[in-house]
C-alpha cells in the first residue's frame, strides 16, 4: 500500500480521489483550509461505505489473526489531516516541518483551487494574487518541499488542472493564467525529475461547489446533472496513478458529454 497526500481534499474532486484511494487501502494525508471539514472527511472515510473490512484468518495453531490480516489488506492504513492555507505559500514549509510527514510519499495529488470570474478591466491585484498563490505558487512550493519524499518512493505527482489551462475565455483571465502556469510547472517537473511520474489532468465543468459558485457568478442556474460527477474525474486520476510503471499518463483531458 502507498502513501498519498491530497490537497483540496474537502472539495468535490479531492474528496472523490480520497474515497477511491481509501477503498484501495492506501494511507492518506488530507489537506485543506478547514480543520473541522478535514476531521469530518477523515471520520467518514474511516467508517461507512469506505470502512475497511476486517478479514479473519487462522494461524497454524487455529487462533484467529485478524490484526495481521488487516495489516496485509491495508485495513489499518492511517488517515492524517493537515490544515494548510494555500493563500500563504511562504508558510507552507513551517507547516510541513511541524507536521512531521513521512520520509516516503508515493503520490501527491493537487486538487485545490479557487476561481473568481471577472474582466481584465475589473480584476484587481488581490484577486490575481489569490489565484496565483492558491492555484500555482502553493502547488509549486508543496511539490518542492515534498520532492525528497517523492524521490525516495519514485512517486507520482498529479496536477488536477482545468480545460481553462488549455484555452482562456472571456472573464476567466486570472484563473486561466494560473492554470496555464500549472501546466508549465508540470512540464518542467517532468523534464527535471525523470524518476518521478507527472500527470496533468484537464477536467471540464464538474459538479462541485466551485462550479455552483461559478454559475452564480455567470448569472446562470446550477444543475449538477449538466456536468461531470467528481467521481468520474477521480477515476481518471486514480487510473493514472495505477498505470504500470513502464508508462506515464502525461496529460489527459476529460470533458462532459
Amino acid at each position: 500500500m502507498g502513501t498519498y497526500l491530497i490537497t483540496g481534499a474537502t472539495g468535490g474532486i479531492g474528496t472523490a480521489v480520497a474515497e477511491l484511494l481509501r477503498d484501495r487501502g492506501h494511507e492518506l494525508i488530507l489537506t485543506g483550509r478547514s480543520a473541522d471539514r478535514l476531521a469530518a472527511l477523515a471520520a467518514s472515510l474511516r467508517g461507512g461505505a469506505h470502512a475497511q473490512t476486517q478479514l479473519i484468518v487462522r494461524e497454524r495453531n487455529g487462533d484467529p489473526a485478524a490484526a495481521a490480516a488487516r495489516a496485509a489488506t491495508g485495513a489499518d492504513a492511517p488517515i492524517r489531516t493537515l490544515p494548510l492555507d494555500l493563500t500563504e505559500p511562504r508558510r507552507l514549509e513551517a507547516a510541513l516541518a511541524e507536521a512531521g510527514l513521512p520520509e516516503r510519499l508515493d503520490g501527491l495529488v493537487h486538487c485545490a483551487g479557487v476561481v473568481h470570474l471577472g474582466a481584465v478591466a475589473e480584476l484587481d491585484a488581490d484577486r490575481w494574487l489569490e489565484h496565483l498563490n492558491v492555484n500555482l505558487v502553493s502547488a509549486a512550493e508543496l511539490t518542492r518541499l515534498l520532492l525528497p519524499a517523492l524521490r525516495a518512493a519514485q512517486g507520482h505527482v498529479v496536477f488536477v488542472n482545468s480545460t481553462a489551462g488549455l484555452r482562456a475565455n472571456p472573464h476567466w483571465s486570472a484563473y486561466a493564467a494560473s492554470k496555464f502556469g500549472m501546466r508549465a510547472l508540470a512540464d518542467s517537473l517532468r523534464a527535471e525529475e525523470p524518476e518521478l511520474r507527472v500527470t496533468s489532468v484537464f477536467p471540464g465543468r464538474t459538479a462541485t461547489e466551485m462550479q455552483r459558485k461559478v454559475r452564480v457568478q455567470e448569472g446562470g442556474e446550477y444543475v449538477p446533472d449538466d456536468f461531470m460527477a467528481p467521481a468520474t474525474v477521480a477515476r481518471v486520476v486514480v487510473s493514472a496513478l495505477e498505470t504500470p510503471r513502464d508508462a506515464v499518463v502525461a496529460e489527459v483531458a476529460v470533458r462532459p458529454r
